[in-house]
């Protein structure tokens, strides 16, 4: 038998594609990919509308900083949608899955996008592959925020630099350039807190200030009869506390109930939300494994 190209199928590899969280984009993955690459994995990180160099970057978001400025001015992210997150992300899974299987990883808020796919395309997915990642089931993303699982979270740390007004730039905008000592701090617990203070502040220069108010509908949760027949991994992350191991396992037990028969594979790593992402040799040795599994 032959796979893509002619070649034969034992020398077909699966390629990761990689879905970021909110604020960010694909630069975060860079050294997962140099992990991956150096284990002889293939990878493609991909960038949601608006987000990368399609991101806007006000002038006011420069020092020195213009915070009215900033507060108003235009986005591309305005209007971006959950479709069009969809819709995208599968453009780059249909390309993907002409060179052999796919195994999708989302991170945070991107499992949001994650999930909405597989609704959408199950057969271009080989694994689905979460890291502490949101997997709606049985609430939409805004709704477990008042759940006893995400009791240990500050959700108001965005809010210490958030500007202008959500309704007003339709979007939500953070400045992550801010010298405020408070939301510095509130950044730092909420995502790297094991981190030293050199990779907090270089890995939030990466975030981007702009991200999309839409997290989807009822309609966009997992669903049994498509969602439900991919190969699943959950990637716990033992230490964060942006998305809390309480509410991690509780996605967990929400998706094994709706497809029994499909349960999640759980792995769990050590470390904070973003820990993963600045030494990503465990979490690439994780990947790998499930390469193996699915190639």
């Amino acid at each position: 038998m032959t796979g893509p190209a002619g070649r034969s199928d034992q020398t077909v590899q699966p390629t990761f594609v990689l879905v970021h969280g909110a604020f960010a984009n694909s630069f975060c993955f860079a050294p997962l990919q140099a992990e991956l690459g150096l284990l002889g994995h293939r990878s493609v990180a991909v960038d949601l509308p608006g987000h990368g160099f399609a991101a806007t970057c006000p002038h006011a978001y420069q020092a020195p900083q213009d915070p009215e400025g900033l507060a108003a001015a235009p986005s591309a992210m305005k209007g971006v949608t959950l479709a069009d997150n969809v819709a995208h992300l599968i453009g780059v899974l249909e390309r993907a899955k002409a060179n052999g299987p796919v195994l999708l990883v989302a991170h945070s808020r991107g499992g949001i996008t994650a999930t909405a796919a597989a609704n959408a395309r199950p057969d271009l997915i080989d694994r689905l592959v979460y890291v502490s990642a949101w997997a709606p089931v049985e609430l939409e993303p805004g709704q477990y925020y008042a759940e006893p699982e995400m009791a240990t979270a500050d959700p108001a740390s965005l809010a210490l630099a958030l500007v202008g007004d959500p309704a007003d730039l339709g979007l939500l905008r953070v400045n992550f350039r801010t010298a405020d000592p408070e939301a510095l701090a509130a950044f730092r617990a909420a995502f790297l807190a094991d981190g030293t203070d050199d990779e907090f502040l270089v890995l939030l220069s990466t975030f981007q200030p702009d991200e999309s108010l839409d997290t989807g509908t009822p309609a966009d949760r997992a669903r049994a009869e498509t969602w439900g027949r991919v190969p699943r991994t959950y990637v716990r992350l033992a230490d964060d506390a942006s998305l809390p191991p309480a509410l991690q396992d509780r996605l967990i037990r929400e998706g094994d109930a709706l497809t029994p028969d499909n349960p999640y594979d759980v792995r769990t790593l050590a470390g904070s939300h973003l820990k993963w992402l600045v030494d990503p040799a465990p979490a690439a040795r994780v990947l790998g494994e499930l390469a193996a599994l699915t190639g």
